[in-house]
Parts: structure tokens; sequence; C-alpha cells
């Protein structure tokens, strides 16, 4: 029985950035949102972020009047709709200019720090979570430090039972934190400050280290830490494949027409190194096998380039956001001689990957005379590809 795939969740919520600051503690040449972070502006980094939640419908951003330039740069494409306002003279009138553009649809809205670009959808599902029972939610980490009161001197400690260190997307539902706002007379230090002046309850949400804030130039390089160190998702499949040889004057492997004394036999043209490839592809996905996307029983599938199904898989990668850096591919064989035609069949194999050819092997080896390959009476393929999802 066929299991009816669930449908995806509808979005509820507004991503709204506040991205009007100037950064000048931050130093540089331009405010801290379009600095270069690890070959990306913070603010792109940030956005695809919110712009890769389901959760997300819509995406506001705030900027400062003059930088329209900046913005055009590193504003990423987005499923969403993403619109960009002008903001204020502080942090809690830009709110409110960011509030104005929210679609009416949306239940929630997450507003969020443009300079904290490491937010994960663990530290998002939470605030979103607690918005099914509250007007507002936050996440914040406990103070775990000891606490002095001083300036040059110690002058005293502070007990810090109850205290915790607040971050963003602070949370609410859209109606009550426009009417906040609204009341609001200004000079707010977050959200949660306006919508406790309102009398809005807001739950305290999990916090993370890595949702750092930056703030001071030191941050960027530790902002820099932590991109390089987080867990990227590293996929190996293998495939394996046999073909036996039939009549024909010649063979098809990596997409090559090989001259031989008999062909290979299989519905399609029977290539067996890029049916293998193709699996491993499949593999690593684990997303089934040839058989799975390209029945034998169909006829259409009948004698067609095995090109299409390797294409199929590596787009099906890159859609599950994906990136094949390396193939691996042994073809087992006593004949056709491999060696002639191995650098032709790499850059075959590597442009259907669309990857470089340094990023490809094709090798041969024999079975030393024995079984069905030693015999002569077809050839067996094995292959090995990564598939990186930063």
């Amino acid at each position: 029985m066929t299991v009816p795939a669930a449908d995806p969740p509808v979005p509820t919520a507004a991503a709204l950035i506040v991205a009007a600051g100037r950064g000048i503690r931050a130093g540089g040449e331009i405010p801290k949102q379009y600095r270069m972070l690890e070959g990306d502006a913070v603010l792109t980094r940030t956005l695809r972020a919110f712009a890769g939640h389901p959760a997300i419908g819509q995406i506001v951003v705030v900027r400062h009047a003059e930088d329209a330039d900046l913005f055009a740069a590193a504003r990423p494409d987005t499923r969403q709709p993403l619109v960009d306002v002008i903001g204020g003279d502080s942090r809690d009138a830009s709110v409110r200019a960011g509030l104005a553009a929210v679609d009416d649809a949306m239940d929630y809205v997450l507003i969020h720090d443009a300079a904290r670009p490491l937010v994960s959808p663990d530290v998002i599902d939470g605030v979103l979570d607690a918005l099914a029972c509250h007007n507002g939610a936050a996440p914040a980490l406990p103070v775990t430090d000891a606490l002095w009161r001083g300036a040059s001197m110690v002058s005293g400690t502070q007990d810090r039972t109850g205290l915790w260190r607040a971050q963003t997307p602070q949370g609410f539902r859209l109606g009550p934190i426009r009417a906040a706002h609204a009341a609001h007379q200004g000079g707010a230090a977050d959200d949660v400050e306006v919508a406790r002046a309102f009398g809005l309850e807001v739950a305290i949400t999990p916090g993370s280290e890595d949702n750092l804030k930056i703030t001071a130039p030191d941050d960027f390089a530790r902002a820099a830490r932590l991109v390089k160190g987080q867990q990227m998702d590293i996929r190996t499949g293998n495939g394996f494949d046999v073909h036996r040889f039939g009549p024909g004057d010649h063979v098809m492997l990596c997409g090559l027409a090989i001259p031989h004394t008999r062909g290979l036999q299989g519905h399609s043209d029977a290539d067996v190194g890029l049916h293998t490839v193709t699996d491993a592809i499949y593999g690593a996905l684990a997303a089934g096998d040839i058989g799975t996307h390209f029945p034998p029983s169909d006829p259409q599938w009948k004698g067609v380039a095995s090109h299409v199904f390797l294409t199929h898989a590596v787009e099906m990668a890159g859609e599950r956001g994906f990136a094949i850096t390396h193939a691996d591919l042994t073809l087992i064989c006593e004949q056709p001689r491999i060696g002639p035609h191995a650098g032709a069949m790499r850059a075959e194999l590597a442009r259907i990957l669309r990857i470089g050819a340094d990023r490809v092997s094709v090798k041969a080896t024999t079975s030393e005379r024995l079984g069905f390959t030693g015999r002569e009476e077809g050839i067996a393929a094995l292959a090995t590809v990564t598939l990186v999802a930063p």
C-alpha cells in the first residue's frame, strides 16, 4: 500500500530582520551586517537561516536608507516574499516600521538581529513551539559566571540566580506585539521589554552559545571559527552493477562508445559505469536505485542513454542541498582494455556530475580469469561517491 506523502507545514510566521544599525563597535569600513563572514555577508547568512525554515512565510528586512546597494549585494534568493523597509532613528522605531510591513496573514513574527548569523533551526523551533501557548517567547542562556559590581575595582557581587542572557529571535503573536509597540514610548533595549511593558507574557526558550551577536572585532574571528566548525552532512554511497555481453560491435562505458567485438545487454544502453555511479548517488541520498526511478518494466526507458539516469541523480542531490565532491569507479573486466580510454571516461563522467575531472577516478581491474568476468561473459563495476551538504 502506498502511503500518501504528508503535506508540508503551512508557513505561519514572518521573520523581521533588524539591519538598520551602523555597527560602529565592530570596526570596518561598512556596517557589520554587510561585512564578509567566510565568503558571505553576515546579513546573507542571517537571511538564509530563516529562508530555509518551513514555518517562515515572509521575510522583512529593516535597513538604513543609505544601504540600498549593500543590501542588494547581500540579498539572497528566497522562496518567501522578501521586502525591505527603511528603519527609524532607534531600534524600536525600526521594529515598528518592520511590523507595519508584515503580512496580516501571518500568525507570528520573529524579530531577529541581523548580526546573529548563526541562529539554528532548533532555536527557531523552540520559539515557535512556545508561541502556541504564549503571546511571546524568546531564547536565552542562563548566566553561569560569577557577577561583580564595580568599575576598575570590585565593589560588590551580584546573585546570578534567575538571570539570563537574552538572544533573538524574539517571537510574538503578530497582533499583540503590534499593539505593544504602538503603545510604547520608546527607548527599549529589546522587544521583550516592549512586550512586558504592555503586559504580554514572554516564555524563555533554549538559546545557543553559537547564536552569538557580532558586536566587537573579535566576534568576527569567533563567528568564523564556528562557521568552519559546524558539522557538515557528509554522505557516502556505494553502487554495484553487472551487465552481460551479447551481440554488438561496441560497449557503452561512462558515456563513451568503446569499440569491441560484443556489446553489453540491458533495458537501456547498458552503460554499466554510469549505472553504478548513479546507484551510488541514490544510495547516498537513501533514495532507492535506478529501478526505483526508471523501472525496466516501463517501455519508455528501453534503449535510453544512461546519462539520463545519472543526470537525474545529480539533480536530485542538488535539490536536497548536496554537492557531489568525489566519485570513484572501478570497472572489472578482461576486455575491452580500459586504460586507453580512462582519461576520456573521467572527463565525460565529470561533465555529467558537474565537478572537476580531478574529483573523478576511473580505473579497471581483472578478476584473474576467475568468475563470469574472467570468462569474459560480462562487465561488473563498483563505485563510491561522496556528497556534502554545508
